[in-house]
């Protein structure tokens, strides 16, 4: 494993294949029975001595997840561990708070009334981009409900997930209710989503990995849960407040480098305030500081890794073919780094203007601090323009117009909709996306239906 922020290696990590991929389906399914039968209590207590054990390890957590993943130490701190902390805590109270059906049917002499009951072994796959974030957003849930789970944390990043693991026995977590699974997807992860006693599949990644992870399922009718990409629009209106948006927008657009499936990377911006916003956002991208990920004043860590940093620096190479314009970043500016980062996988972040629509660089998911600026002249245009591409998981709307907001935000074929604000999560509420940008939703009653199978059971009395 290497460390973005040098590009040198400076962990190793096991490349498990189908034999512990088995050896863990005979764990979980072992731990199965006695897990599901704990009363919903029981399993919220052992949640939240899990959350309070993270809390207190918050610091040396933060220190690995920076270090494994580029992102800046801060991010770490306040969004990233913190926030797993949160999915236990979470979980550990909405699992008491769901209730089930019942209705009668007194001519007839009947009561219908529904259960809820845990699936079995439960495959979560979570990606490089927000580790220990996104794989305990998935296992929260999926123990709370009282399955047992096998996970496998990207190769990538797995240093946080192996130090989570550490925790789990002093929480309480019987042997064989979590597994986690280290190595690179085609072994560790075909093994894991073609195995017949593993009956669902939660992923966040990307769209090919997810066409085959439905390849592989489908003649085990799995149940599927894909968090997937997106090419995410702020649209600008020109009643739009730019002293909120534009340090929203540069946040939104380059926060974690561009690398979480949330950032806005195509910015429509009505005529009539085009060339104030470009100016404005520009001086502000320029002000955004590329650092090494321990500097406090840093707003942006490195990359993933040198061939991620790659695939991004092409797609501003294919803008510049096009006749696109750079307007600060990549091979605009000069980035500043101290000499044992200057292998390191940074980059500045990029401004694409004069650029078209039918563009790869706003068509396709770039995944890194690159975002395009184009203007619009109507509500109907816009919209329009905003749903041509595959992707529909978030979209942000800027005006101060009520009316205008709430008809835009209908409209527009998106998971979630931010309006005047970008990244407030209310945790209660579905998370997922339409069109390529994934299969279900997330949250509170989200993950419980996901994760639970309901039966229907008539007593005639």
């Amino acid at each position: 494993s290497y460390d973005p922020s040098t590009g040198e290696v400076y962990c190793r990590v096991p490349n498990s294949g189908k034999e512990e991929i088995e050896a863990a389906v005979e764990a979980a399914r072992a731990a199965f029975p006695g897990w599901s039968s704990r009363s919903p209590q029981e399993r919220s207590q052992v949640l939240q001595r899990l959350a309070d054990l993270l809390e207190q390890s918050l610091e040396e957590l933060a220190q690995a997840e920076s270090r494994d993943q580029g992102k800046t130490l801060t991010l770490a701190r306040t969004m990233d561990i913190p926030r797993s902390v949160q999915n236990f805590r979470f979980f550990a109270s909405s699992i008491l708070h769901h209730t089930s059906e019942c209705t009668q049917m007194d001519h007839l002499g009947c009561l219908h009334y529904t259960v809820r009951t845990p699936v079995g072994i439960a495959g979560l796959i979570s990606p490089w981009n927000l580790p220990l974030y996104l794989l305990t957003w998935k296992m929260a849930p999926a123990i709370a409900a009282g399955n047992t789970v096998i996970a496998k944390p990207s190769e990538l990043t797995s240093v946080t997930a192996w130090m989570m693991c550490k925790l789990l026995e002093k929480a309480g977590v019987p042997p064989g209710v979590v597994n986690i699974v280290f190595g690179v997807g085609p072994r560790v992860g075909e093994a894991l989503v073609s195995h017949p006693e593993v009956p669902l599949i939660s992923f966040t990644g990307s769209q090919p990995t997810a066409q085959r992870i439905t390849q592989l399922s489908a003649p085990h009718c799995k149940k599927l849960s894909l968090e997937l990409g997106g090419k995410n629009p702020a649209i600008v209106f020109e009643d739009a407040n730019l002293e909120e948006c534009v340090p929203t927008t540069v946040r939104s657009s380059f926060a974690n480098q561009g690398e979480i499936c949330l950032c806005t990377s195509r910015i429509f911006v009505q005529k009539s305030i085009y060339s104030e916003f470009l100016k404005r956002f520009v001086e502000a991208t320029r002000m955004w500081k590329v650092g090494i990920p321990s500097d406090p004043s840093a707003d942006m860590g490195a990359l993933i890794s040198k061939a991620h940093l790659e695939k991004v620096r092409s797609y501003i190479k294919k803008a510049r073919m096009e006749g696109a314009q750079i307007l600060c970043g990549e091979g605009v500016d000069k980035l500043n780094l101290p000499r044992r980062n200057q292998a390191g996988y940074f980059m500045l972040p990029t401004v694409i203007t004069d650029i078209k629509d039918e563009s790869c660089c706003m068509k396709e998911e770039i995944f890194g601090p690159v975002t395009c600026v184009v203007p619009f002249d109507s509500e109907e245009e816009v919209i329009q323009r905003a749903n041509s591409v595959k992707y529909g998981l978030a979209a942000t709307v800027w005006s101060g117009n009520v009316g205008r907001v709430h008809r835009v935000a209908k409209k527009l074929q998106s998971g979630l909709v931010w309006t005047n604000c970008w990244l407030i999560r209310e945790l209660n509420l579905p998370f997922g996306g339409m069109k390529s940008s994934g299969v279900g939703r997330e949250g509170a009653k989200d993950s419980y239906e996901f994760f639970t199978e309901i039966k229907t059971i008539t007593i005639k009395h």
